[in-house]
């Protein structure tokens, strides 16, 4: 099939709107910072199942009632399951059941799933090591793609990768998403499948460029993008296929 999408025509309001959310981003980043999940923050994690729907805002107000203002109550695959989570900087592993005999005192009798604790020393180091495995990947990145093509597709991609991902951590900035190690894995996920599309497209550039003589850089680019397009549009939808599943 002949794909003929002028990609190169819409590139500066592709540009416009790149920036912006780049912008938003950086700035929600910089005033507002990332919410760290547990993983990340520590704390404890508590899961209770009842066996009818239980109004979040009454537990959320026991919780208040007993100094616990920081925490979180939110429903966790039905509205049967809740989930609370609890920020405890003083290493107290303890909380979860004092929690969960809180609730039944209070006669919201349901059945202790799980808890989980991250002490607050644990959680720094996470962090760190998450964000220092980031940065080494990005420049594992640079040498492998300046090596294999040239340093300008080198430059091009580690650039595109922090774009993709300064927007995606803005995003979980601006709505106040938690941030833990699961949403880490996603994003280093996110950029193997950005870089894999990046160097096909970029070896599809290299040989036009060899083979195709008569064509601008514009239009070269158009029809790499374009030979490319369909390979792009099957791995992806795959990809979505399996989430849906696991979902």
């Amino acid at each position: 099939m002949n794909k003929k999408i002028p990609f190169m025509k819409y590139r500066k309001v592709a540009a416009i709107i790149s920036a912006v959310l780049f912008s938003v981003s950086v700035l929600s980043l910089s005033f507002k910072g990332l919410s760290l999940g547990l993983d990340f923050s520590g704390g404890t994690l508590i899961e209770v199942t009842y066996e009818e729907p239980i109004e979040l805002e009454s537990i959320r107000n026991i919780l208040i009632e007993n100094d616990y203002e920081d925490s979180q109550v939110v429903n966790f695959g039905s509205n049967l399951d809740v989930l609370i989570k609890v920020a405890d900087q003083n290493g107290n592993s303890s909380i979860g059941e004092s929690i969960f005999t809180l609730l039944n005192d209070s006669g919201l009798n349901g059945e202790l799933k799980r808890v989980e604790f991250v002490g607050p020393q644990v959680g720094s180091e996470l962090r760190d090591q998450g964000g220092l495995g980031m940065l080494v990947a990005l420049f594992m990145i640079l040498m492998y793609v300046a090596f294999r093509f040239q340093y300008k597709f080198a430059l091009g991609a580690v650039s595109a990768l922090g774009h993709d991902v300064v927007i995606i951590l803005g995003f979980f900035s601006i709505f106040a998403w938690d941030f833990d190690l699961t949403v880490l894995a996603a994003l280093l996920a996110v950029i193997g499948y950005s870089l894999n599309d990046t160097i096909v497209v970029s070896d599809r550039i290299r040989e036009n460029f060899r083979s195709e003589r008569t064509l601008g850089p514009q239009e070269m680019i158009d029809l790499s993008l374009n030979q490319t397009l369909g390979r792009t549009i099957v791995t992806s939808l795959t990809t979505l296929l399996v989430l849906f599943a696991l979902y």
